[in-house]
């Protein structure tokens, strides 16, 4: 069998790796250009409604992270809202109370998008602020109860507490940190640590709460 010289187009015979006339060599290398991606999705047997069921699901997962805040904000201040009046009052327990803080959020911004899958991460950015805001108006609520109502009471109670646990040791530094905090600058440090610690614990808190809700209520929905 014979071919003709891709250089000089003169016949020589198959199986030569080079021209005899020109000296060309006659063993070429193809390269094959690379599939794009719904060629090489349906060289592997996906169609294309499985790659637009992949792209929708993409879609749906990138809208569920998604939160409209003009929406999520006034449901999270509602349920931060409901959960100070309800420490406020004694009617429920803080730790219940500001887990379902997250919770109703996530509750309520479902109830003002419908149609929008809420996610645990979701879930817990909504309870994270809904906790900050919770922390906010419990910690005015506080204030004002204190200073009008119970703010003595408080003190007393205080007070009380710590010089038992100054009656019950008699460690010298122990007795002389209780003295410190029963002075003024030291109720002031005392109190600055109380309202950091609730901070944290109000910020974790519901946001666990509300990563709670985006798995309940995400199960919930997919029913």
């Amino acid at each position: 069998m014979e071919h003709p010289c891709h250089s000089c187009r003169q016949t020589i015979e198959d199986g030569l790796p080079f021209c005899q006339h020109c000296g060309a060599p006659q063993i070429r290398v193809v390269t094959v250009e690379p599939l794009l991606a719904s060629e090489s999705g349906a060289a592997e047997g996906q169609s294309p409604r499985d790659l637009d069921a992949f792209h929708t699901t993409q879609h749906v997962s990138k809208v569920a992270s998604a939160i409209a805040w003009s929406n999520a904000l006034p449901a999270c201040a509602l349920a931060a809202a409901i959960a100070a009046a309800l420490m406020a009052l004694g009617l429920m327990v803080p730790f219940l109370a500001v887990v379902g803080t997250g919770f109703l959020a996530v509750g309520f911004y479902r109830r003002r998008n419908p149609g929008v899958p809420i996610k645990a991460g979701a879930g817990a950015r909504l309870g994270a602020v809904s906790g900050l805001l919770c922390f906010g108006m419990s910690a005015v609520l506080e204030l004002a109860l204190a200073i009008f109502h119970k703010g003595a009471l408080l003190r007393d109670k205080m007070f009380e507490a710590m010089q038992q646990a100054a009656s019950r040791t008699t460690d010298p530094q122990a007795v002389a940190m209780l003295d410190y905090l029963k002075s003024p600058a030291g109720m002031a440090v005392m109190i600055v640590f109380v309202l950091i610690f609730a901070f944290v614990a109000f910020v974790v808190l519901s946001s666990l709460g509300g990563a709670l809700g985006g798995i309940v209520l995400g199960r919930a929905n997919r029913r």
